[in-house]
């Protein structure tokens, strides 16, 4: 059996991943370690919400550099393209969606291509991530 910290770690970064470009599987990992340790679902859960929201930003902050390399929407691909034009549409408040499977990324390069204010959108990232895996750690609970 692995140590704790490094499985804690290693479901650390599955979430990161999971949040950035690269794709991955962050609730199946956190599922399992649910099923395995349900007396440490929170600290679970809040492992899992902080990996993916710091992945999220990475992604903010790739947004950041493609508008000061390519400050024109017409440069961008066509989905960044369309999560741009999203978070134009709905604000800050699209961000709350940035765990949904491939617009998610989109969604938090757009919040850094627009240069939304990082404090709050961080939170509003937080938030909706840790929706998400709570819902994951309840789905899990209540199936075991």
């Amino acid at each position: 059996m692995f140590d704790q910290s490094f499985t804690l770690f290693g479901l650390f970064l599955s979430a990161f991943i999971s949040s950035t470009i690269a794709p991955g599987g962050s609730e199946v990992v956190l599922a399992y370690m649910v099923s395995e340790s349900p007396e440490q679902t929170w600290l679970l859960v809040s492992i899992a919400t902080v990996g993916n929201t710091l992945g999220a930003l990475t992604t903010w902050g790739l947004g950041i550099i493609a508008a000061i390399k390519y400050p024109a929407e017409k440069m961008l691909s066509k989905e960044k393209g369309k999560s741009i034009k999203r978070v134009k549409k709905w604000g800050i408040w699209a961000l709350l969606f940035s765990w949904l499977p491939v617009v998610g990324d989109g969604l938090c390069f757009a919040g850094g291509w627009l240069r939304m204010p990082i404090i709050i959108s961080t939170f509003i990232i937080f938030v909706g991530k840790a929706i998400r895996y709570t819902m994951v750690a309840y789905a899990t609970s209540a199936l075991a």
